[in-house]
């Protein structure tokens, strides 16, 4: 069976290239002190911030603190000469890590990996919110309900939450879906983002949670169930082998992909095979 697959591939030292090289975490260098303007699409302003955290560039993505924080930004550029008061300027708080080094397969409006190093959860999500705070803090409860996923009506959601959650299926706004072994999490974007997490197993769902204010199973949780069903048929239909090989997957809309991995970039190579 032929399968259309997209390489992000690396350079070896003898020149070769090849296919499933992987970075986990990017490398780690030492901070450099610097004035950095800030451009966030989403308010279409540019404003400047002092960081003493990280080695920043021209074109890393940042969340800032102040007014505009959790807000995505796109570092324009970089002032290493400087003097200024730190109490007049708020700060780069987090840098986006958006290396993608890996083998993705197209599968439908996504792209889907088999590699759990390819692109982690906990790498993905920076993508569409800000860290955590260290004063937050969260709790979480689960019951024994389940429900097949064959059967989503079994969700017992009502009719106006079922047509949004479609809504969401239909528009893309999953933007990132994993599972690992019977662990499920997804990014739905809504009027924010919002992490929806599950138990998989022998094609149940069970301790569903979203991080919405709805006290009940939302669209969001809806939209990521539809997409997880769409998701594993394609991958039941064309890349079964590799998914029984490592237990694990991960989807991220094409557009998101593109956006993060690739936009803004000079530098990287992929290969698009039939």
């Amino acid at each position: 069976m032929v399968h259309n697959r997209i390489g992000f591939i690396v350079e070896q030292p003898d020149g070769d290239l090849a296919q499933t090289q992987y970075a986990v975490e990017p490398e780690t260098t030492a901070p450099k002190k610097c004035v950095a303007r800030v451009y966030f699409a989403g308010r279409n302003m540019t404003l400047a911030y002092y960081n003493d955290r990280f080695d920043l560039h021209a074109g890393d993505m940042v969340y800032v603190d102040g007014q505009l924080e959790g807000q995505l930004g796109r570092i324009v550029d970089v002032n290493y000469n400087f003097k200024i008061r730190v109490s007049d300027y708020k700060r780069v708080i987090a840098v986006v890590d958006t290396d993608v080094h890996g083998q993705f397969f197209m599968a439908g409006s996504h792209f889907v990996t088999f590699d759990a190093a390819a692109l982690p959860a906990n790498r993905a999500v920076l993508w569409f919110k800000a860290p955590a705070k260290a004063e937050d803090e969260f709790v979480s409860g689960n019951d024994d309900t389940a429900f097949r996923l064959d059967d989503l009506k079994s969700m017992q959601i009502t009719a106006p939450v079922a047509e949004r959650g479609n809504v969401y299926y239909a528009e893309n706004r999953v933007r990132y879906l994993s599972v690992e072994g019977t662990r499920g999490y997804a990014v739905v974007e809504g009027s924010s983002a919002y992490e929806v997490e599950f138990a998989f197993a022998d094609g149940e769902i069970s301790r569903l949670v979203c991080s919405c204010f709805c006290g009940y199973n939302c669209k969001h949780a809806l939209a990521a169930m539809l997409q997880l069903k769409e998701t594993l048929t394609i991958i039941e239909k064309q890349y079964a082998a590799e998914y029984e090989q490592t237990g694990y997957f991960a989807a991220v809309h094409k557009g998101t992909l593109f956006q993060f991995a690739i936009d803004g970039k000079d530098t990287g190579r992929f290969v698009l095979q039939g």
